[in-house]
């Protein structure tokens, strides 16, 4: 990665960090809009400081195919709504019971549990809400939108995936069986975001699908594993969630199976096949190449 791409890299995610917290502020309701402690808690789920990594995908893979900014903001608003009401989900009592996210208390620690349940409940319609009253998108264009990110947040998406998570703690998983439950309950959205503005570029060659579908599996599952990797490695204080909390848990992740050693290497083995999958664009897929890269690199 030389100097100019890197800065260029900075200032364009930037801009797109920039346009995502824009567009979320604009179709949450204010706090103080009836019912006021429930559109607290909605906005304090979302706007605390996330990476925006499905968002970054969705404009990344957008400037990739040339589809304009305007269409890009749908797909990138409603997956981060979705994803923010999968994590105040997965933070509950009844799932993870953590205390932090984000480097901040949890929805159900700031508010209170039955507040953090509607809130999320709350924000799984305005995301398709969003993809609905989108004026940017043709009905073909909505439509298209609305199966792929609902098929990825189903029961052979998201929730599927944290289902197996749950059924899986204590237990030692088969690779292909670990794949599987980091594809669904990680991957899955993280593939609708690359995928999404594919449905918004009008006709693309078969090799371009091909491309971008192979290259979202890949740095699905690398996130994952990074995440696996940081969660042993990293320190609370930096990655904004309690360090070690999979390990106290008995949760299946590729370093309690696999160990570190593998884990590193797979993510990199991931990385490099993401970056074959993006030759195909050339130079336009620059943004993704540089993206992937801080995927697999971050710190938290």
């Amino acid at each position: 990665m030389i100097e100019s791409d890197s800065e260029d890299f900075v200032r364009r995610m930037g801009t797109y960090t920039d346009r995502t917290e824009r567009c979320l502020d604009r179709v949450l309701r204010p706090a103080d809009k009836v019912p006021a402690r429930l559109h607290e808690a909605m906005r304090y789920a979302v706007l605390n400081g996330g990476k925006r990594i499905r968002p970054l995908l969705v404009y990344a893979a957008g400037a990739c195919l040339g589809v304009a900014p305007e269409k890009l903001d749908v797909p990138a608003t409603a997956i981060e709504l979705l994803h923010a009401f999968s994590l105040v989900h997965d933070d509950l009592p009844a799932m993870d019971d953590d205390d932090l996210r984000r480097g901040q208390p949890t929805v159900h620690r700031k508010f209170d549990e039955a507040t953090a349940i509607l809130a999320a409940d709350a924000l799984q319609p305005l995301a398709f809400h969003t993809i609905a009253a989108a004026v940017a998108l043709d009905d073909t264009e909505s439509r298209q939108l609305t199966k792929l990110i609902a098929d990825a947040c189903g029961s052979r998406g998201m929730t599927g995936g944290q289902a197996i998570d749950l059924a899986s703690e204590g237990k030692n998983l088969s690779i292909d069986e670990l794949t599987e439950m980091h594809g669904l309950k990680t991957g899955a959205l993280i593939r609708a975001a690359a995928m999404s503005p594919c449905y918004l570029a009008g006709d693309l060659c078969e090799s371009y699908w091909t491309a971008m579908d192979g290259f979202s599996r890949d740095i699905g599952l690398a996130f994952q594993i990074r995440d696996d990797i940081l969660d042993v490695t990293g320190q609370t204080d930096v990655i904004g969630k309690p360090a070690g909390s999979d390990q106290s848990m008995n949760k299946a992740t590729w370093p309690a199976i696999f160990g570190m050693d593998e884990s590193v290497r797979r993510c990199d083995e991931l990385l490099a096949a993401s970056m074959q999958h993006l030759d195909t664009f050339g130079l336009q897929a620059e943004p993704l190449r540089l993206l992937a890269h801080f995927i697999v690199s971050r710190r938290r």
